[in-house]
Order: structure tokens, then sequence, then C-alpha cells
């Protein structure tokens, strides 16, 4: 019997927006260039036209913007509530939404409404500085870090219970979402679960190695260019990418349990999937979940991609599971 291999193809909705976006020239951008991007894309992401892209929010919860009082800043974060909850604290739930040098916490709406209403908890989703010149990735990975530890510390102005906490990052904020699971044991914050949706964790010179970078390196939604710019803007020469890049973490045991959700027509696929292995080899809990067909980001595309939903019933599975009383 002669295998076959079989040839995965994006989602006829990504292909098309893919067709409809045009081509960049990612490493030629200048810091204007990369500030008019950003810009104009955060402004689409928001928008209630692209819901049609990035899912409808869960009528059953209210979504608003507030603002965290941090020692040294003000950091905007939107939090999710399910409209009927009664006077009992909740669980927490920290999210941190991807994009790297883009993004907005409103681009994960969906996921985050429906977590919300369904486990139900409240869900915090940190508007962290974004990757540019003179901005690495360290002020993002202390944004998710400071509102994790600032929520837990004032649980019960959020009416939050804070021994029943868990953490979720999508892309780059899987990244900065795995270095505050890691900060919270060595800290002693209690966290019950972390959900890394297909989460970049390899920033140091071995980041494109991974055969999943040669398989998948044009895919619609994540390409290589796209990636060394994020690389370039996350270490800039003269940073140590170690501490950044929790696949080389020194002790990954001893951390809470984690689902680790890779789309396979994704470069980064390898990095969940290593780094799952890495936590079950140090002894951690790790489940991988496997999306054939999906792309990155598809858990913020639920409108072209329709594996997003199978995920998000699998992340609160797994987070109503840990968070349980």
């Amino acid at each position: 019997m002669n295998d076959v291999t079989v040839i995965e193809r994006p989602p006829l909705g990504i292909r098309l927006l893919q067709a409809l976006g045009g081509e960049r020239d990612w490493l030629a951008m200048t810091a204007e260039d990369l500030a008019t991007f950003r810009e104009a894309e955060n402004r689409k992401r928001a928008s209630r036209l692209a819901r049609v892209i990035t899912g409808f929010p869960d009528r059953r919860a209210t979504v608003q913007w507030q603002e965290v009082t941090l020692p040294d800043r003000l950091l905007p974060v939107r939090v999710y509530r399910p409209s009927a909850n009664g006077d009992a604290d909740l669980p927490l739930v920290l999210h941190v939404h991807g994009g790297g040098f883009v993004g907005t916490a409103a681009q994960s709406d969906w996921v985050n409404s429906h977590l919300a209403a369904r486990l139900p908890a409240v869900v915090v989703s940190v508007e962290h500085w974004l990757l540019a010149p003179g901005t690495a990735l360290s002020a993002a990975v202390d944004d998710g870090w400071d509102v994790l530890r600032h929520v837990v510390r004032h649980a019960a102005q959020w009416g939050v219970d804070p021994a029943r906490t868990a953490i979720v990052g999508e892309s780059t904020g899987g990244l900065i979402a795995a270095l505050a699971a890691i900060r919270a044991k060595e800290s002693g914050l209690l966290l019950r679960a972390q959900v890394l949706v297909n989460p970049a964790v390899d920033l140091t010179e071995t980041m494109f190695d991974h055969p999943s970078f040669i398989r998948h390196a044009n895919t619609p939604t994540l390409n290589v260019e796209q990636l060394r710019l994020l690389h370039r803007l996350a270490v800039p020469p003269g940073t140590d990418p170690r501490p950044l890049s929790p696949l080389h973490a020194d002790d990954l045991g001893g951390l809470a349990p984690a689902l680790v959700v890779v789309p396979t027509l994704d470069p980064l696929a390898d990095h969940g999937r290593r780094f799952a292995a890495r936590l079950r080899e140090s002894g951690t809990q790790a489940r991988l979940a496997e999306h054939p067909g999906a792309t990155h980001a598809f858990l913020s595309m639920p409108g072209v991609v329709p594996q997003a939903k199978a995920a998000r019933a699998e992340i609160t599975e797994f987070l109503r599971d840990r968070l349980a009383c």
C-alpha cells in the first residue's frame, strides 16, 4: 500500500482574505511605516465590520475598557464579565492577545466573551505595549505579569477568587503567558492553568530552525518575513533572547497544567509541539491539541476558520475543569 501525502490547504475564507490583502515588504518597513500600518490595522480589527471575521461577542457577557493603575503607568485592559453572576467571586482568566507589533484586545472579543459567559469567569485582556523600535518584548512581558499580579492582589475589587486563576495567551501573547506562568511559580502566585494558542516560544538563534518554518514559510496569516521583523523588534542587538524564550527555560517543572493549541498550517507549529514536549519532560502536565488545516491566529478569526469553534470548546472545557471550586 502506497503512502499518500495529504496536502493541507488554508480555509477558503483565509485564501480570499490573502488575495484581497496584497503583499508587504515586511523587512523594509521603517518605524513610520510600522506605526502607520499598526494604527490602521488595529482600527480595522476593533471595528464592528471586522466581527464578520473576528466573531461576534457572546451577548451573555458585558465588555468594557478599564484602566489598571500600576506604580509607574496606567494600562488599558478589556474586561469581560457574565451578565448574570450573582454575588459570588468568579475565577479570573488573564488573557494576552497576539500580534507582536500589531494587535488589540478587541480582536479577541469572541473567545473572551464566550469564556466569561460559559465558564463563568472574569476575563481581563491586557492591552500591552506593542513591539516597535525602542520598545522591545520585555515591556509587553512586564505588562502581562504586572496586570496579573495587580488583579490578584486586588481580587475583592475585581470580584474574583485569586485561588482560581488561569492565564491564556495567543501567539506572542502565548509567549508572554508562558513567561508569566514561570514567574508565577517562582513568586508563589498560584495558577490553576495556562492555555497557549499558537505560541511563539523561541527567540534564540534556533527560532527559525524548526521544520514547520520551512514547511509553512509563507502561510496566509503568518510568514517568515513577518517573524523576522518580529524577532528584530523583540530582541534588538545586545538583548539576551534566552530569558524571553520559554522553550529554553532552565526549569519547566512545577508549572500550572498547560493546554497548548497548535494550528497545523503555521510556521510556529513546531514551537508549540516542542514546548508541550518540554513541559511533559519536566513533569508539568501538558496537553497538545492540534487542529489540522487551521492557520496561525485562527482563534481570532472564527468567521473564516471553522476550526476556531472546536478550539474554543476545548479551551472552555480545559479551564472549567481546572477552575472548579
